[in-house]
């Protein structure tokens, strides 16, 4: 079962063209990778999936249901959740805090029920808090928990923006360039981090230039070149496609 459906996407900046009639097709339960060179046009199609760009044409279809002109916050509740390439973190706010407001995105209580604390509201903010440890524990930050994102190690920041991503329970994660400025410690920690979402029954979509990481944890590669796919396959199909090598190394 496809979980993602993108068809004839197109993203047209004045006349630079970022993605070029794009199809891509995303089955459920795996981890598939966009890799290209710089400028490829990645990081729009993350944006036209999460509601942060509008594509000049095209369709993306999310759990069987047209989402092209949601609203980013629709999307969100639909069960797509992101990272970012530059860290977004609230990093006055505490570890925990941010995990809790990621999750409010699917709270039902509203703003009358917050101010008077209404026993509804006082529940659902107990489990939003128990949650949020829960998922802290999971990318092992739980003895970080009070303190201030902001004063996070570089790694463990990366690692926090995922356990946000993951807070609002989606059904697809996308992670953009989730190892960049990582030592290698810290991208084997990574990557075996995205494997066990995986295991959780998560979809991962994953935007990233390390090439080991992409090779040793993606069931499935599209390669990207100034927006258009020039090649999909297994990751041992990718390795040897010379189309795919002429895109990196150029021409001899």
């Amino acid at each position: 079962m496809y979980l993602l459906e993108v068809s004839g996407l197109s993203m047209h900046f004045g006349g630079i063209k970022a993605i070029a009639e794009l199809d891509l097709r995303v089955r459920e339960g795996i981890i598939m990778s966009i890799i290209g060179p710089n400028g490829a046009g990645k990081t729009t199609i993350f944006n036209c999936l999460t509601g942060l760009a509008r594509p000049t044409k095209g369709h993306i279809r999310f759990s069987d249901r047209e989402i092209t002109s949601f609203a980013s916050h629709a999307i969100a509740r639909r069960g797509i959740s992101r990272t970012f390439q530059n860290i977004r973190l609230f990093k006055e706010m505490s570890v925990l805090e941010n995990v809790m407001v990621a999750q409010h995105v699917k709270t039902r209580s509203g703003l009358l029920s917050a101010i008077i604390r209404w026993k509804k509201f006082q529940d659902e903010e107990r489990e939003v808090r128990e949650k949020a440890f829960e998922y802290l524990d999971f990318v092992g930050l739980s003895d970080h928990v009070h303190g201030v994102s902001g004063n996070l190690p570089y790694g463990a920041q990366r690692r926090l923006e995922i356990a946000r991503a993951l807070a609002t329970d989606p059904s697809l994660i996308l992670l953009d360039e989730p190892t960049a400025g990582m030592n290698p410690q810290e991208t084997s920690e990574v990557m075996r981090l995205i494997s066990r979402i995986q295991e959780l029954g998560k979809t991962v979509l994953l935007i990233e230039h390390d090439m080991k990481v992409v090779m040793g944890i993606s069931d499935r590669i599209a390669v990207l070149n100034h927006g258009v796919k020039i090649a999909e396959g297994m990751p041992a199909d990718i390795r040897k496609n010379s189309v795919v090598i002429e895109a990196y190394l150029g021409k001899e």
